[in-house]
């Protein structure tokens, strides 16, 4: 079994808290890793513990043998308030570990009656340190360290990783067939079934829709306008749609960048998937030479490193916030890694070349800011590159 890089995260707030939620999609090894930490476990995926629990809440909870991890607790909320009350009569840190694969704390009910009782963590598809047992090396922190060692400079491994993805399971297929056949499974029991147990909604047709319009944005600013036109739904069932892909982690939304810097900064949000996986197979790339071969090349290669990053935030030394950077003025830089008065600019190439030009809006935004900020760009070439002393190219092959 491979080590997460969360691993000692969720061991300290066990120390700490009652209660640990351990967040993220389906079959990206909570349960594995929950098992792991806990003598006790129960899954209410299970018809009869469900009914169980949520015929008497309050009684199930009591009779436990704690500690114990709770799994996919989503399919019993009734759960929360009985594991408030306990917790107010019996506060034992590390008691309860739940696992959930729909966001439940993204509803305010939920966040205020578990209120000061719960600490969440995320844990995402493996990064490619887990996929090479390298859990505890951070990527976010070797870049403010400006640590650039490369390990791997294989390209082709690269890209196989890229359209591959992080889910766990897809280490065990040797096939492109094995994978479709996965993935479709994937989505077809999972996110289908997620979906219409949180939108309530009949015309899962138009939802999938709505999914294969999304696949292909990755990368892009949202425009629910746009999208609305494009399927022909109201706005209000964009909002919904999206509401229900992140609070079941198959997207994220990336803020974008602020500063006083005399510029006029686009305010929409960046889309992106949660694994290139499930984007190649929508997309309908399961080889290099699709891969080579695709308009959306570029589309996968950010989309990639932006999950690696959001992996790598996760456990990372110091608290780092991620942001897009774009300005009325067209500059723009892919992703703003800032930790305190500090940033890394980065952008993506997916070619094997860069020059100069390849910097001018990070150069430009090293220009206009007070703040410390080293300029990165990832390519899929195979050699670090300077380019002055605060602007260099990576191999995106660096992640390993």
């Amino acid at each position: 079994m491979l080590n997460r890089s969360i691993e000692p995260i969720l061991k300290t707030a066990l120390k700490i808290s009652p209660i640990v939620l351990l967040k993220g999609a389906r079959q990206v090894g909570k349960s594995t890793l929950a098992m792991k930490l806990s003598k006790n476990y129960i899954v209410l995926d299970d018809v009869s513990t469900r009914i169980s629990a949520t015929d008497d809440p309050n009684r199930f909870i009591e009779n436990l043998n704690k500690p114990i991890c709770i799994d996919e607790i989503q399919k019993a909320p009734q759960l929360l308030e009985s594991l408030k009350l306990y917790i107010d009569k019996n506060r034992t840190n590390g008691d309860f570990l739940i696992t959930g694969s729909a966001n439940l704390l993204d509803m305010k009910t939920a966040k205020d009656t578990l209120a000061g009782r719960i600490i969440e963590i995320n844990l995402y598809p493996l990064s490619l340190k887990e996929k090479r047992e390298r859990a505890d090396e951070n990527i976010i922190d070797a870049l403010f360290e400006k640590n650039f060692t490369l390990s791997i400079k294989d390209s082709k491994r690269l890209i196989t990783d890229i359209i591959n993805g992080g889910y766990p399971e897809i280490l065990k297929f040797e096939t492109p067939l094995e994978k479709k056949l996965w993935f479709a499974s994937y989505i077809s029991t999972y996110i289908e079934r997620d979906a219409r147990n949180l939108g309530e909604f009949r015309d899962i047709d138009s939802f999938f829709r709505f999914v294969n319009v999304i696949a292909p944005r990755s990368t892009t600013l949202l425009n629910k306008s746009e999208i609305s036109k494009n399927i022909g739904i109201r706005i209000e069932t964009v909002e919904n749609y999206l509401s229900i892909l992140k609070q079941t982690f198959q997207i994220k939304l990336l803020r974008p960048y602020f500063e006083n810097i005399s510029k006029q900064f686009i305010k929409s949000a960046k889309i992106y998937l949660n694994d290139t996986g499930i984007m190649s197979y929508f997309l309908k790339i399961n080889s290099i030479q699709n891969f080579e071969e695709s308009q959306y090349k570029g589309a996968l290669v950010e989309t990639f490193v932006f999950n690696e990053l959001l992996k790598h935030l996760s456990f990372c030394t110091d608290d780092t916030q991620i942001f897009h950077y774009r300005t009325n003025d067209k500059k723009e830089i892919d992703f703003i890694l800032k930790r305190n008065d500090k940033i890394v600019a980065i952008e993506i190439k997916s070619s094997s070349k860069v020059s100069h030009s390849d910097f001018k809006h990070i150069k430009d935004f090293q220009k206009h800011s007070k703040r410390d900020i080293v300029g990165i760009v990832f390519y899929l070439g195979d050699n670090l590159l300077s380019f002055d002393k605060n602007c260099i190219a990576l191999p995106i092959s660096f992640f390993y």
